[in-house]
């Protein structure tokens, strides 16, 4: 019979903990030596999956990270694996304590600030990348701008300076209420795309018919060509200009007029306070709260030593662990903002009984049992640093430090409203394997295991397994924030390179479609 160290197989994260994480597999009749005795595997544990340290009762709480991820559903012995089997959501009843884990940043003095290589435009922000942008209005023009936007596939030939011409098309723009919150959010969306510093120039193509007409957008939106406050942008739209193909010649003599412009950008040595890093999971397995997480969270920290922008979203998974984020909130202010979000969650997600309709299936393989379980991991994105405020989905970001956007957990609809808020640069973390990419913004991809890292390394651009093979979390930390400089100074993630990230552009559409 095997024996070994628990702390050889698994990682304990606090004492106080009932459930350990298997590093590797543990199989069944290993003999684990722990501070409480010796635990005796009673099952074959897979990789990322949970084994009780110690006895639990029917409907007793089980803790890891030091915090409740559900209660037990029968009888669970020392040694068993801990999973949907035997382990469930409940009530949680508690208090939320507003600030408690504020404390101040330690701040780098500006004589110590880095810089990175990028593109400052005439509003004064500053982009990661330089591209053109081709943008639909409504889903009915969408096929227009995907036919410009064709033209130009090898537009750095003769425009090298230009990252791309993008087709930003979506699913919707028409059957939603006039001034709804639907349409609100695809237009902060939408304008979002098109004032991104990514972005130099801009097309809008419409039908003509929509419930989200260009014109209104353009000024309630208060759209212009960037850097010239003064210039409305070229708008087209399929009825006015009479037809398909006519439009297509309009949108590719448009766009032909823009490049010039838009070449003649250049990088040059730019703060790093001026990046705005957005933090997603997707594809989360059970390393995810132990290995790039918590990495990511302290790149995070970092960057806002720094006077930079981390931004944690995706409300639907810190279900279970927003009193985390309360405790970290500046002020009475920023805590309701995200309170009030959670409630209206509770209030969206009550009708379908979906707030606890999480993990996914892939999830689950990976060792995550309950979306508590799930959120706590998932917050470790964010850092440590107080949360300065809480925005809107697709809302601009305007405050600087650690900051909350309210957004579903599906990982493109995530990360398109966290784009169209600013964000210039974005990091994913993944157990399972996603490939998400998202221009005009680089996705920096961050693997919590090595068995995916390195079955998808054409795909991966870190690996942060090596923590559970001994690698410091501030080593793997610094190499997470080392490659966001790199990226945002113009180095290609993988999904750069694999041309991944054009069609991932997914409006929120949070209400009925009429």
């Amino acid at each position: 019979m095997v024996s070994c160290a628990l702390r050889d197989k698994a990682v304990v994260l606090r004492p106080e903990d009932d459930v350990a994480i298997a590093k590797a597999e543990i199989c069944a009749g290993t003999l684990l030596e722990d501070e409480g005795g010796v635990v005796e595997a009673r099952q074959d544990i897979r990789p990322g999956h949970k084994i009780a340290r110690r006895q639990i009762a029917p409907g007793a709480p089980v803790r890891r990270y030091g915090q409740v991820i559900g209660f037990a559903t029968c009888a669970i012995a020392k040694g068993d694996h801990v999973h949907t089997h035997n382990l469930a959501i409940g009530e949680l009843q508690r208090e939320y304590e507003v600030g408690t884990d504020v404390r101040p940043v330690d701040y780098y003095p500006p004589s110590e600030m880095r810089s990175f290589e990028g593109y400052r435009r005439g509003d004064g922000r500053v982009g990661t990348r330089n591209y053109v942008a081709v943008i639909s209005t409504v889903n009915c023009s969408a096929s227009v701008c995907q036919f410009v936007r064709e033209k130009f596939r090898d537009v750095r030939k003769d425009y090298s300076n230009v990252d791309g011409v993008l087709a930003i098309t979506h699913k919707s723009g028409c059957g939603a209420k006039l001034f709804g919150e639907d349409h609100l959010a695809l237009q902060r969306v939408l304008a979002g795309y098109a004032k991104h510093p990514n972005v130099a120039a801009y097309l809008l193509i419409g039908l003509g018919c929509e419930i989200n007409q260009a014109v209104v957008m353009v000024e309630r939106q208060r759209m212009a060509v960037p850097g010239h406050p003064e210039r409305q942008p070229t708008i087209l739209t399929i009825q006015e200009t009479g037809g398909v193909r006519k439009t297509v010649e309009k949108g590719i003599e448009a766009v032909l007029k823009l490049l010039p412009e838009a070449n003649e950008a250049r990088r040059t040595r730019e703060p790093i306070s001026e990046l705005i890093l957005a933090t997603n999971c997707g594809g989360s397995d059970g390393n995810s709260g132990i290995t790039a997480n918590p990495a990511l969270g302290w790149a995070v920290d970092e960057l806002v030593r720094y006077g930079g922008t981390g931004v944690l979203a995706e409300t639907p998974e810190i279900y279970g662990a927003e009193h985390l984020l309360i405790k970290r909130a500046i002020n009475e202010g920023v805590a309701k903002k995200l309170i009030d979000r959670y409630k209206w969650w509770e209030w969206y997600c009550r009708g379908i009984e979906a707030m606890d309709n999480n993990p996914t299936p892939g999830n689950k393989a990976g060792g995550i049992t309950t979306v508590f379980e799930k959120s706590l991991g998932g917050v470790t994105k964010g850092g440590t640093t107080p949360m300065m405020d809480v925005f809107l989905y697709g809302e601009p970001i305007t405050t600087r430090g650690f900051v909350f956007m309210d957004t579903p957990g599906n990982d493109p609809v995530s990360i398109t409203g966290l784009v169209a808020g600013g964000a210039n640069i974005i990091c994913f973390t993944t157990g399972r394997g996603s490939v998400f990419g998202c221009k005009p913004v680089p996705s920096i991809k961050l693997a919590t295991n090595s068995i995916v890292y390195r079955h998808m390394e054409e795909d991966m651009d870190i690996n942060c397994g090596v923590m559970l093979e001994g690698r410091p979390l501030e080593t793997v930390g610094r190499q997470i924030f080392e490659e966001v400089i790199a990226v945002a100074s113009g180095k290609g993630t993988k999904s750069e390179l694999g041309g991944v990230g054009e069609e991932e552009f997914a409006p929120w559409i949070i209400g009925p479609v009429l």
